[in-house]
Formats: structure tokens, C-alpha cells, sequence
């Protein structure tokens, strides 16, 4: 029969080997990707050409860093194809004031900074004004634990 001090012991190690025998997560992706498109699928082209987000076509689309594009025109989708790293969003795409402070978070198109030639975006108008207040110092902040924080 086992001790009172064994079964004690078992109990504590237990949680711990629970802990342990869970699988590990699955990093996300490099890419916001609802539903499997980039960024909402909204053309990243456009927050530069046309000042604001507008929705891609699905039959114009382009397949860069894991994820799926899509682009109102075909000029966008052959602007991004040539120089794909300058127009995409920061951060793949998630919440640049998440990144900052060392987690990720979801976006909406509206939420959306230009800041030296650089797309941002963050997960709501409220986030922007807080990521905007802190400028340089929270592209840095980001910088520094991307991609880390993908898991």
C-alpha cells in the first residue's frame, strides 16, 4: 500500500508531468491571415496609392510569405510582387503596438499608420493613437521581439 508521503508526492509531480506531456503549440504564421487571406484581404498596395484600405479582388491575388494576397487592380498586385518587403504591413501584418509590448494581436484596416515609407497596422483605432504617442521608441520595441513572439 502506498505511503501518505508517495501518493503527496505523486500529486505534486503530477501537474508538471501534465504540463509537460502537452504538445507544443504550433508557432503562428509569418502572416495576419484570417481565414486565410493576408491582412482582412484588403490590397497593401492601396494604404500607400489610394490612402486607405480597400478591399482586394479575390481573382487578383499573389502568394508571398505563407500566405495568400489579394489586390484591387492588377498594377497593385505587380507593384507588391516587385517589392513585396516594402509594401507589406510590419510585423506580418499584426498589431505593430502588440508587437511592441511583446505579444500578438489581431487587426482591423481602419487602424492603419504610415511612418517612414513603413505600413503599419494595429488591432484598433485606440491602439493607433497609443503606438502613434510613442514613436520612435515602439517600432523599436516590436522590432526587437519579432519574430520571437510568433511562438
Amino acid at each position: 500500500m502506498p505511503s501518505r508521503r508517495m501518493i503527496v508526492g505523486f500529486l505534486a509531480l503530477a501537474p508538471a508531468g501534465l504540463v509537460l506531456a502537452r504538445p507544443a503549440r504550433a508557432a503562428e504564421p509569418m502572416v495576419f491571415q484570417p481565414r486565410g487571406v493576408a491582412i482582412h484581404g484588403i490590397d497593401p498596395v492601396a494604404y500607400f496609392a489610394e490612402q486607405g484600405p480597400v478591399p482586394g479582388n479575390p481573382d487578383i491575388g499573389h502568394d508571398w510569405n505563407g500566405a495568400r494576397w489579394l489586390f484591387a487592380s492588377e498594377a497593385n498586385r505587380a507593384t507588391f510582387a516587385a517589392e513585396p518587403e516594402r509594401h507589406a504591413p510590419a510585423f506580418g501584418g499584426y498589431c505593430a503596438f502588440a508587437a511592441s509590448r511583446g505579444y500578438l494581436a489581431p487587426t482591423i484596416p481602419e487602424a492603419w499608420s504610415i511612418h517612414e515609407g513603413r505600413l503599419f497596422l494595429n488591432a484598433s483605432l485606440r491602439a493607433r493613437r497609443l503606438w502613434s504617442a510613442e514613436l520612435p521608441d515602439v517600432i523599436a520595441a516590436g522590432e526587437a521581439n519579432w519574430p520571437a513572439i510568433l511562438g
